[in-house]
This record gives C-alpha cells, structure tokens and sequence, in this order.
C-alpha cells in the first residue's frame, strides 16, 4: 500500500424512536433531511428513459431519512483507525447504543493508516481516516469508499515552561525545526514571528508520530504546501522523517500529548479533538500563518471558514485536500474526517447497520449536531457535502 492515503435480509420494519441531546432533536431526520435536500441543488440525481413517451424523468434522490433505517435484530459492527476521529466516534457510539440498542459498535484508535488498511482487508465494517484514498488506494481497491463525516483540524503544539502566550510560526519555520536547522526556541526566525515575546535558550525536540497516520498526512501536507522549496519531502500517512537530535516519535494522538508533556522543548502535531487535553497537560498551540499571511489559531470559525472555501469544488467521492487554503481568516490545517467503507458489507444486515450509523453521523439533527461535535472542536459538514455523503453511502450494500 502507498504510504500516501490512497475505499439476510433487513432485519424487520424501521424502528425510529425519538430522543433528545441538549435540546438538539437526534432523530428529526425527515425535517433534517428536507432542509439538505432544498439547500443541495446539486445533488446528484439518476435519470431514466421512457422508450415509450421517448421523455427523460428524473427520480428523486436519496434522502437520509431513507437509510436511517435501524435494525432490530443484534448487529455487531467493528471500526478502527484514525486517533483523531476517534473521541467522536466514541461519542457516537454511546448514543447510538442507548437509542438503537440492536446496533452495537466496537471501536478502536489504531491510525488512519490501519483504518485503511482493515477497511481494505475486509476486517472491519469502518475504517475511520483523516486521510482520503490516493489515486492509487482507489485503484488498487475500488470497492472502498471514503465517506466523510465532519470537520476537523490540526494544533501544532509545544511544551516551552513558564510560556503563555501563543506563539505565531508558520510552514517554513516549522520545516527548519524538523529539519534540524532550527534547534532553539529563541532562535532569530521565531524571535522575528514573535516580536515582544521573550523566548528561551531552549532546545527544541520534535515528536512525530511512529503510527501510520492521517495526522502525520496533514501535517506533512501543510509543510509541502505553505513551503514547497523548503520541505521536498512527499505527504505521506508516513514520512521519511530528517534525522535530527534528540527527536522522539509516538503512537497516537494521546501519545503525542504524553510525549510531549515529557519533553520540556518539544513541538509536536496533534488532533483538536485533544486540544482539552493538551492543555491539561500544560501543552501550548500556535497561531499559525494562513495562505493569506494572517495567524490564526484552530478554532471552529477558522476551521469552518477554511473548509468553506473549499465546498463547492469537494468532488462527488469526497475526496479533497483543504490544507493551506485561500480563506483569509481561515485555519490552514483542516480536512474532512473519513468513514472508508467497503461498499460491499459481509451481510445485509451488516449492510443496513452500517447505512443507517453513517447516514445519522451526517445528519445535523444526530451526529453532526454541536452537541456532540463542540466536545471535540470539530464543525459540521455543510449541506452540499453531506449530500455528497448521502449518496455515497447509499452505495453501501450486502
């Protein structure tokens, strides 16, 4: 595989019992889904052919309330993959199991890179990813789909003691770090990003991430794009990393927090989702500098107002890179989060399980409603994308 990320019968009548999450509606999916379907003109739609009229009708879309269709018989399904997804998904799981108790939900952080994998492999129901499949995933495995399912981003953090200011660097200063030729944290180049911040004579030690990783994709994608004649290292979920002193890798986003927790000097690149506990774990996170030349901190408006500049040109297979955009007060690292999905499930039921999971993710009255994406600082997908989404888990069968 490229180290780059490269996609019985039903089980009784639908069953739709209302709940509510913080005054949120979960399952006001028919109104939810009349509301996409008016705001997604675009919205792919099939045409047929009459041969006896010779006219063209056109048949209605897929709506979301349409796979939302629990079962009620017991069904097993397994996910695994990205760190970053991961507290979501969790999130999702528990609510899910208290309203459709039939469905239950295994989870598992283990990287972008095995949520691929697996998926692929047939392992798993749902591979969860910060990474789309490359052209030669697609290739290579085109019964995958990579559905996405919210938006997030990307902190780049440091641990600098007594620091509590957010420092501003950018994709070309980060490059040198981790390249080595930036070791100290008071060197001239940070010292000019930061005027009026007294920075210390202290070494600087990277933390990657030893995982394959849709993180390490991001952040690598970042670097190549805000400094293309510095970085000529390929994105990557893993990456040929340049030796440097004293560097350290870890597993996982919690492993990134830890390790550089333990690292006074550290820089590290680590998830929103565990933005809490970064800085729980005394962790500060840069402003970093946009494609516009402002510094912007991963915040929801920044990640929303990155990720709007790029919906209209989101393809029909959801794959899009939204790294270093054009956005002038948008975040510079931010992407689509993925379900990749074997297209063909082990069974119907595992087939309709997996429909309806997906399809009440991308609703904005069940999983990307802000009760739960607020915990984890990720924003919903707007309506056109969640049309795309719509449609591509429709393809989902067993």
């Amino acid at each position: 595989m490229s180290t780059r990320p490269s996609s019985a019968p039903a089980l009784g009548a639908p069953k739709r019992r209302a709940g509510r999450l913080g005054g949120v509606a979960v399952l006001s999916v028919l109104a939810a889904s009349a509301v996409v379907l008016a705001a997604c003109s675009s919205t792919p739609s099939t045409t047929a052919t009459t041969k006896a009229s010779s006219t063209t009708t056109t048949a209605p879309a897929v709506t979301l309330s349409s796979l939302e269709n629990w079962p009620t018989s017991p069904v097993a399904l397994q996910e695994t993959g990205s760190s970053l997804l991961y507290p979501l998904f969790n999130l999702w799981t528990a609510q899910i199991q208290k309203e459709w108790p039939a469905v239950s939900i295994t989870t598992a952080s283990t990287g972008s890179g095995t949520g691929i994998s697996s998926a692929a492999a047939g392992t798993v129901n749902i591979g969860a990813s910060d990474a789309y499949l490359s052209p030669a995933e697609v290739q290579q495995y085109p019964t995958l789909e990579n559905i996405p399912l919210a938006i997030s981003g990307q902190q780049v953090n440091y641990n600098i003691p007594g620091l509590t200011a957010n420092l501003k660097l950018d994709g070309p200063t980060i490059a040198a770090i981790y390249e080595g030729k930036i070791t100290k944290w008071n060197d001239a180049k940070i010292a000019a990003l930061n005027p009026g911040v007294t920075l210390p004579d202290l070494t600087i030690i990277t933390v990657h991430r030893s995982d394959s990783s849709g993180d390490t994709f991001l952040f690598s994608s970042f670097l190549a794009a805000s400094d293309p004649s510095g970085w000529t290292i390929p994105p990557g979920t893993t990456v040929a990393w340049p030796t440097v002193t004293g560097a350290v890798a870890a597993m996982g986003n919690g492993g990134m927090v830890q390790a550089c927790q333990a690292n006074p000097g550290c820089i590290a690149y680590i998830g929103v989702s565990y933005l809490s506990k970064a800085t729980a774990a005394g962790l500060g996170h840069a402003a970093l500098k946009n494609k516009s030349g402002n510094f912007e901190l991963p915040t929801q408006a920044a990640i929303s107002a990155a990720a709007a500049s790029f919906t209209s040109s989101t393809p029909a297979s959801g794959a899009v890179s939204m790294i270093f955009g054009p956005a002038t007060d948008g975040y510079p690292i931010v992407n689509y989060e993925y379900a990749i999905v074997p297209s063909t499930q082990p069974s119907a039921a595992a087939a309709q399980a997996t429909k309806a999971v997906l399809a009440w993710a991308i609703d904005p009255s069940g999983g990307n409603a802000s009760t739960f994406l607020n915990q984890v600082n990720f924003v919903a997908l707007p309506s056109p994308v969640v049309s795309i989404a719509t449609n591509l888990i429709a393809k989902v069968t067993g």
